[in-house]
């Protein structure tokens, strides 16, 4: 029994490694053009399937951790505004996955595509905070349409990828048996 208290949280903070290295490395398939970067999103698969996986606590740590580690060691995306911003929206989407998915009565496919909406919804608004805030820092302006073309209209074809891959990974595990939906009830809601 205590050899399954152990290998429990080892195994979620070795898939939470793994997902943060993921997430480093996926931006160098668009790194040679910075436009299919933005448009394709690919720091945020891996953090909205780490919430998913491994739960909000760290979900939203490797979403804080991942676009600063980037930043300092990469020296991309810029760390001011781009990767400061970036931090607490991938937070966001960490957080929000994790938390929203670990309280959904049922644990399906349906349940998936609500939590990821509002995850991807509630991650963009955090973004706009932030960039609000470090706008006024800088003296810039970060207007409205801004927003629009940052968050959703430059983000479409990433937003896509994320409603069709996320959720084939999910069917995926749990056809394997690695990670099961959860029929309403089944398990108790984690902390």
């Amino acid at each position: 029994m205590n050899e399954t208290k152990i290998q429990r949280p080892v195994q979620t903070l070795a898939t939470a490694a793994m997902l943060m290295a993921v997430g480093f490395v996926l931006p160098f398939f668009t790194g040679q053009i910075p436009q299919i970067g933005k448009m394709l999103c690919p720091m945020h698969l891996p953090i909205l399937l780490c919430g998913l996986l491994c739960g909000w606590r760290y979900g939203l740590a490797v979403g804080f951790v991942l676009p600063l580690l980037r930043s300092a060691t990469l020296m991309t995306p810029p760390m001011f505004p781009t990767a400061i911003a970036m931090a607490f929206e991938l937070a966001a989407y960490g957080f929000l996955s994790g938390f929203l998915y670990a309280r959904s009565r049922w644990q399906c496919v349906a349940a998936l595509y609500r939590c990821l909406l509002l995850a991807m919804i509630g991650g963009r608004i955090v973004w706009a905070a932030a960039r609000v805030v470090l706008s006024g820092v800088s003296g810039q302006a970060f207007t409205w349409q801004m927003f629009l073309s940052g968050a959703f209209l430059t983000a479409i074809p990433g937003i896509l990828l994320q409603l069709v891959f996320i959720p084939m990974v999910m069917v995926a595990l749990d056809r394997t048996g690695l990670v099961r939906f959860r029929r309403g009830g089944e398990a108790a809601v984690q902390a």
